[in-house]
């Protein structure tokens, strides 16, 4: 394996990556980029936040960016959600200057028609809408140099199946096909038969790189531990999880009668309003948002020191994939649950289950204390 990656991409893609702050791959653009150069058709697995949109990014923008200046989509990206498409999106535009053109649907398709016409480079959509405009032969795919799946085990479930399946079928037999998942399950698996498969080892972020904490509070006064949390806690930014749809609004509503300043994310919201909040939690202009699991599925932003869920969810993958929006990139974070005594007895099995340490907390006189230690 090439001990680091980024000395087989141009200077000019090195400097671009050197205006972002990164001098040194991670494990999976070390492993990926080279086998992605060799023209490979690979599906990793790497946990999230270790850098696999650049481990796939960055060697095709080399070897296609410099092509003769073809008519057609040299890179197509499929991922399952507007997020996760747009966060693609921009990552594409800090490393080419060509043009990246964002498709999905729900959005006006006429006016995605005439931005085709202005030939982008790399198109990135949901399957649905791509799909679409190929069969529209709006998109057209005969110059077409690789098709990436990004998030596949979100794109090979029930739901989104049928236009995954379709959208591979559609694509030229010679593109070089590249998948990225950080669950590489059976169903992938299957889908993807005869590719080969990298799974990078686990680099244990959720035990080695994020502190976990169990806060008990009845669940009529949950909101107001959130709100005294938030006022003894020192964060950069808070992403705070409920399940229910419905305790997002009223969570909010409850912070911002206090005057918090925070924002709420729906899956149910209309897009420019989901973009305008993300956006402000991005860039830091609001520190503190709050959402369900569907809303930030695949939300990878910089910066989250706090994660805070507000139950405990069912599924073990959810509360996995919440924890995992702090600690990325190598920083580490702490993920802090505030639960009723049902939930505390269901996160004493999860800690067992999973190897994590939990440490109880309370908030006595404005600061975040164990118990015992005033």
């Amino acid at each position: 394996m090439n001990k680091n990656a980024f000395n087989l991409l141009s200077d000019s893609i090195n400097q671009k990556l050197s205006s972002l702050g990164i001098s040194e791959p991670t494990a999976v653009q070390n492993e990926i980029i080279p086998k992605i150069l060799d023209k490979k058709n690979v599906i990793f697995q790497s946990e999230t936040g270790t850098g696999k949109t650049f481990a796939y990014l960055l060697p095709l923008i080399q070897m296609y960016e410099s092509g003769e200046n073809s008519d057609n989509v040299s890179i197509l990206i499929a991922a399952p959600t507007y997020e996760l498409a747009s966060q693609i999106n921009m990552a594409c535009k800090q490393i080419t200057d060509k043009k990246t053109a964002l498709f999905i649907g729900g959005a006006p398709i006429k006016r995605q028609i005439e931005t085709l016409k202005e030939k982008p480079f790399i198109v990135i959509g949901n399957p649905a809408r791509l799909v679409e405009l190929i069969r529209l032969k709006k998109l057209k795919l005969n110059g077409l140099k690789a098709l990436v799946f990004d998030e596949t085990d979100r794109l090979v479930r029930k739901e989104l199946f049928e236009e995954t399946d379709a959208l591979r079928l559609l694509v030229p037999k010679e593109a070089q096909i590249i998948a990225c998942t950080a669950t590489l399950n059976k169903q992938t698996k299957i889908f993807f038969a005869g590719i080969e498969n990298v799974v990078l080892p686990a680099e244990d972020v959720l035990r080695k790189r994020i502190s976990h904490w169990a806060i008990y509070a009845e669940s009529r006064d949950k909101i107001e531990t959130l709100r005294k949390f938030i006022a003894a806690c020192d964060y950069e930014k808070i992403l705070i999880f409920t399940s229910r749809a419905d305790q997002v609004e009223n969570i909010y509503s409850k912070l911002r009668f206090k005057k918090i300043d925070c924002m709420a994310l729906h899956a149910k919201a209309d897009k420019q309003l989901r973009k305008a909040a993300i956006d402000k939690f991005r860039s830091g202009k609001c520190k503190i948002l709050i959402t369900s699991d569907l809303a930030a599925r695949g939300l990878d932003i910089a910066n989250i020191s706090h994660v805070v869920q507000m139950d405990l969810p069912k599924d073990e993958d959810f509360f996995i994939h919440r924890s995992g929006r702090t600690a990325r990139a190598g920083k580490s974070g702490v993920n802090v649950v505030i639960g009723d005594e049902y939930e505390m007895r269901a996160f004493a099995t999860l800690e067992k289950k999973l190897g994590i340490v939990v440490y109880p907390k309370e908030i006595y006189d404005g600061k975040i204390v164990a118990p015992g230690e005033y």
